[in-house]
């Protein structure tokens, strides 16, 4: 009997389960709302165990800089022979550190717009890939302005764009753009399932990016229109939290943020947020004078008090 009890709780975390056909409910509207879409969840059972598994979409909230790979991990780097062009996609191996490779002077645009090639021209395996699966990461509110104007480069202009860059693994680097911060509410998505704790997701998402810091720097953040803001524990699961806060992302994202730098917010403390501060101003006066009118009750009845106890000492004596 218990474990018939215990096949039927799904982990949401440390000590937090949610029953399994509660969670297949909010699954069914969860893939409802995102019909004919590929953020649609898919579920399988194996040894008995409920497994769901999809694209998470994560917000870029940072305030501090990333730093990108020069190479990738375990990976010895050689240069091209000299006689040899740049093409986009091409594999470039150099021997010895990141300090030590050289790199020759190349033109390059804006980060976005190089992972935006990175999705569609790093070989015919990537262009195949789904959009929604391969890197995007912007630096500036201003490269999607930046892309549509790609769009709009004759292709001879694209061809000799394309020949001036070089990847890593799918992945642009410029030396002089690689420490950058994110711009702020830009999105990306990680493909990953519901058995995965927050650490492996960031893990995931920082090296798909290939970016250098740790993921211990970092935590996700649910965050809602309201202002509540709700940090996510290493031990819990994201994409179970995602679907039980509901598929609209107008009501609540995920956010990626810096760990020491966010503190949550909690309901009681968001709904006062967005008010104005002569508003505000107005609920702090009230509740001075509420604190001061407890204060008064506090001292009269801790005086009738005072003045029954010393009466009483006094018949005693």
């Amino acid at each position: 009997m218990g474990d018939s009890q215990d096949s039927n709780l799904i982990p949401v975390g440390k000590d937090k389960y949610i029953q399994k056909n509660e969670l297949l409910s909010h699954l069914k509207t969860y893939n409802l709302y995102y019909e004919g879409q590929n953020l649609q969840l898919r579920c399988r059972e194996e040894e008995e165990e409920l497994i769901i598994e999809g694209l998470l979409n994560i917000f870029w909230g940072l305030r501090r800089p990333i730093r990108l790979q020069m190479q990738d991990t375990n990976e010895r780097i050689r240069p091209p022979p000299s006689s040899t062009s740049w093409h986009s996609g091409c594999n470039i191996n150099a021997e010895g550190t990141g300090t030590n490779l050289k790199i020759p002077d190349i033109t390059i645009n804006e980060l976005g717009d190089n992972d935006k090639d990175g999705e569609e021209g790093t070989g015919s395996q990537s262009i195949k890939e789904s959009e929604e699966d391969t890197p995007q990461l912007m630096r500036t509110k201003s490269d999607a302005g930046v892309r549509r104007r790609a769009n709009l480069r004759s292709p001879s202009d694209v061809g000799r764009i394309r020949r001036q860059r070089f990847s890593i693994n799918g992945h642009y680097y410029n030396h002089k753009t690689s420490v950058f911060t994110p711009a702020y509410g830009s999105i990306t998505n990680v493909r990953i399932n519901s058995t995965m704790t927050t650490k492996q997701v960031l893990k995931l998402l920082l090296n798909k990016f290939k970016i250098e810091n740790s993921a211990d720097e970092f935590a996700l953040y649910i965050l809602h229109t309201s202002g509540e803001k709700h940090k996510l524990k290493c031990t819990d699961y994201p994409l179970t939290v995602r679907i039980l806060q509901g598929p609209c992302e107008q009501i609540s994202k995920v956010f990626l943020m810096e760990k020491d730098l966010e503190e949550e917010v909690t309901y009681d403390v968001a709904q006062y947020i967005k008010f104005e501060m002569p508003v505000l101003a107005s609920f702090v006066e009230k509740m001075k004078e509420e604190e001061d009118r407890e204060v008064q009750k506090l001292i009269h009845k801790y005086s009738a008090m005072k003045a029954v106890m010393q009466q009483r000492l006094q018949e005693l004596a």
